[in-house]
């Protein structure tokens, strides 16, 4: 196959922009993947009634909780060379030069394994002050995450990051922003995953409701996320420079722990009583 075959990607990153502040289609589809998540977990809580009083400040819980370890993740885990003697830029949406002046960028790197974690700590802190079984909510969020994962990966997309290796495949895709190979397109390839993971999830659920031990949903999630993102990373180039003399990339080092973790979930019927 030549190469004037392959489909060519080269978007505008940009929505639209209010008072030269633009606003991204990587943030736009994280505001969709976090509204997708809230809807889901408002009709779980309903069905489980679960009072409002409960359900409300859970959003703003997950929406710190994801934001601030997706970007202590990035710094911390790919970077953190650079950003510990920047740590302003760490924490606010800028670029600061050697001449003291800053530019908006908005947060350009956040990591998933960051996120998942500063989410489960934004979630035991609501739980403890929300007087909720902690399994109840965890379980919940599970079954609504892999949507809200899949809407980041095609924002991811949409900015041509997080790129795959070079292919052959018919489905190649030239990535004109990074160069002109066909690449596998990585971030398609998890977000049709994550979207399969949601609805299998919903699947299970509608089946067997809250009759599965607690924890199940929970570990369902990680071990399936995970364990694909584990696997996908093969197909992906290297995200940093380190990582070229890693037998296993940082996302694999880091999926393995969510993954035992996962399993041991599903498995273990011992977690919580039902309550």
């Amino acid at each position: 196959m030549t190469e004037s075959n392959y489909f060519f990607w080269n978007p505008d990153t940009e929505f639209f922009s209010i008072f030269g502040i633009p606003l991204r289609y990587y943030s736009l589809m994280w505001m969709i993947g976090l509204a997708l998540g809230y809807v889901v977990m408002k009709k779980l809580y309903k069905k489980q009634q679960i009072p409002d009083a409960v359900f409300d400040p859970l959003w703003i819980y997950c929406f710190l909780g994801i934001l601030i370890g997706a970007r202590l993740g990035h710094c911390l885990f790919y970077q953190p060379d650079y950003y510990l003697s920047r740590p302003l830029e760490m924490i606010l949406p800028i670029s600061i030069d050697s001449g003291g002046s800053f530019t908006f960028t908005g947060y350009s790197g956040l990591a998933s394994h960051g996120g998942t974690l500063g989410l489960m700590i934004a979630l035991c802190i609501y739980a403890y002050r929300n007087k909720i079984n902690l399994w109840t909510v965890l379980d919940n969020i599970a079954i609504a995450t892999p949507i809200t994962a899949c809407f980041i990966r095609i924002g991811n997309f949409m900015n041509s990051e997080i790129i795959g290796k070079p292919t052959n495949a018919d489905w190649g895709i030239v990535f004109v922003a990074e160069d002109m190979v066909p690449r596998h397109p990585a971030q398609l390839y998890e977000a049709i995953a994550y979207l399969m993971i949601f609805v299998l999830g919903l699947i299970i659920y509608n089946q067997k409701g809250t009759n599965l031990h607690k924890g199940f949903y929970f570990g369902f999630c990680l071990t399936t996320i995970f364990l694909f993102r584990f696997f996908v990373e093969f197909l992906k180039e290297w995200q940093v420079d380190f990582e070229s003399n890693m037998l296993l990339n940082m996302g694999q080092l880091l999926s393995i722990p969510f993954i035992i973790i996962g399993v041991f979930c599903m498995l273990y019927k011992g977690i919580g009583v039902k309550h």
